[in-house]
């Protein structure tokens, strides 16, 4: 499930098959050890926690929904959040992590759980027109958008996840 999804199915497909192995990973880790810091953060040489880690999936994945509410109701879309350029992608990790910083481990699986379905959702109601047949941002489109947004992040958290548990003695 390597390769980069290239219609409808294929990226619901990779989307599911990201989120079934990640949850599985999370759900192996005890709440005790979700806000102990030691996962290799989106800054570089910082360390945050399990909790951080699903913040920053659940923001992306809101922002993936936010972009297409506004493009369906025909507003301006600011990528690739309002307050945030690209080259700030750190600085938007962290409000991610401070946004959720309060909630307990097992509300942010459940969030992260309905963030991913509504995602599901909405790769569904589309067409694979709407997806790929068209540019959305730059030269990419709206599917390669979501994929980058869901899939990857969900990939590479899994690692950073994994390397977590392992030092932790967790697998």
């Amino acid at each position: 499930m390597s390769s980069i999804p290239m219609n409808k199915q294929a990226l619901y497909d990779s989307i599911q098959h990201a989120y079934d192995k990640l949850i599985a990973d999370y759900k192996t880790i005890p709440d005790s050890y979700s806000r102990k810091t030691g996962v290799e953060g989106n800054v570089k040489g910082t360390k945050i926690s399990v909790c951080d880690t699903l913040a920053y999936l659940i923001g992306w994945g809101k922002l993936v929904l936010k972009w297409h509410k506004q493009t369906s109701t025909g507003q301006p879309v600011t990528l690739p959040a309002t307050g945030y350029k690209w080259n700030q992608l750190g600085k938007l990790a962290q409000h991610f992590h401070a946004h959720y910083k309060d909630w307990p481990y097992p509300s942010l699986l459940h969030e992260f759980k309905v963030t991913t379905d509504k995602i599901l959702t909405l790769v569904n109601s589309l067409t694979d027109e709407e997806l790929y047949g068209d540019t959305w941002y730059r030269k990419y489109t709206f599917g390669r958008m979501i994929q980058f947004n869901t899939t990857s992040p969900m990939r590479n958290m899994r690692t950073r996840i994994r390397t977590f548990k392992k030092k932790n003695g967790l697998m």
